[in-house]
């Protein structure tokens, strides 16, 4: 296991960074703000008043895996259980049996290409449903849009593999927006971008670990075993996301559970087996005998949930699951960290664009954190040399 000290080393040094990132992995997180406003302008450029001239639809099919199904997953979520239509994530290739002229089907992967990507679009042109598709410029989903004169948002060939999440979610965002299912300032796209930039700006590789959050995080959970706790729906999303970006590109198996549904779950793991023991989160130990892993919680909050998952039991029972996961984090010696939580009483009630933009800091944060945490384990480079 590679030493706190040493990783505080290898995150110190810019030219060993860029070694151990041959996709380039780092400046294409910190381009994230960018991403959106092109991702903004590609969309506008593809005429989506063709699928939203005729109104609201019956029902909404976002045919995604991986990052697309994060990002269907952000929308859905932003949309709540008061969305006056109906909402699904499929990974493909079938498309719903239900699906018809009133629906729209919205096919997003980075590439473009693939079965599971293809054929719904085949299949969505056919029933006379629908279609937009995200994907890769030139890809044979492209082709399939264009031989159905649907709206296609040709993504560059500069994005990179698990890079490429607000890409496929501005258009999903913007769509929403001309739908009338989510309020322009929900759907700013500016204002993600914005919040973007400022992260990037603090998370960057020439900040120093003590003033970097995610060089923090990534020190955290270098001899860490993450328990993930989000509170509500939105913050859930985002925790999928950030367990994928862990494993995927760290190696870090992760669990996660989403409050209030899972608070029981989540307390027991706290309080299970795998707790350290009294002091065992000092960084200043030494490590020699040190058993393994050790349970570290993270944390993903949500101020508003109470207000937008209408579905939940009680007003305020996410925001009340999370304080009991805490006080058992507390009392059996597990390490917390919180993902770029903002403080302030007078956030709790801000509007959704406000919500979008704390999500896009937190996700952002978490994108740093695992690329940061797989080049100190060399684990990039392992990969794809």
């Amino acid at each position: 296991m590679t030493s706190p000290e040493l990783a505080e080393e290898v995150l110190a040094d810019l030219d060993l960074l860029r070694a151990r990132d041959p996709r380039g992995l780092l400046p294409a997180v910190a381009g994230a703000g960018a991403q959106v406003r092109e991702t903004a302008r590609l969309t506008r450029e593809t005429g989506l008043d063709r699928v939203t001239s005729g109104g609201r639809p019956r029902g909404i099919v976002m045919v995604a895996r991986r990052e697309g199904a994060v990002a269907a997953a952000v929308l859905r979520a932003l949309l709540g259980p008061a969305s006056p239509v109906t909402v699904d994530v499929v990974p493909g290739p079938e498309l719903p049996v239900w699906m018809g002229p009133s629906d729209v089907a919205v096919v997003a992967t980075r590439t473009g290409s693939g079965r599971y990507a293809v054929t719904p679009a085949y299949e969505a042109a056919r029933r006379g449903v629908a279609l937009v598709g995200i994907g890769a410029e030139g890809s044979p989903l492209h082709a399939a849009c264009a031989n159905a004169r649907a709206p296609y948002v040709a993504l560059p060939a500069t994005r990179v593999r698990h890079t490429a999440l607000w890409s496929l979610l501005t258009p999903m965002l913007l769509l929403a927006a001309d739908l009338g299912l989510l309020p322009a300032d929900a759907a700013d796209t500016e204002l993600v971008a914005a919040a973007l930039d400022e992260t990037a700006a603090e998370c960057g590789p020439a900040r120093e670990s003590f003033v970097n959050p995610a060089k923090t995080l990534a020190l955290e959970l270098l001899d860490a075993l993450p328990v993930i706790v989000a509170e509500g729906p939105l913050a859930g999303a985002a925790a999928g996301r950030v367990a994928d970006q862990l494993a995927t590109l760290a190696g870090l198996p992760v669990s996660s559970f989403r409050l209030p549904d899972q608070r029981v779950a989540a307390r027991t793991v706290l309080a299970g087996p795998l707790a350290p023991e009294e002091g065992a989160d000092d960084f200043f130990r030494d490590r020699t005998d040190d058993p393994g892993r050790r349970l570290r919680l993270l944390t993903i909050r949500d101020a508003d949930a109470a207000e937008h998952d209408g579905g939940e039991r009680e007003a305020r029972s996410a925001g009340d699951a999370m304080q009991e996961v805490l006080r058992v984090a507390a009392a059996h010696n597990v390490p917390v960290s919180a993902l770029a939580e903002q403080g302030g009483s007078d956030q709790a009630r801000a509007e959704r664009s406000a919500r979008l933009a704390r999500l896009a800091r937190q996700l952002a944060v978490a994108d740093f954190s695992a690329v940061y945490l797989a080049l100190a384990l060399d684990h990039e480079r392992a990969l794809h040399p």
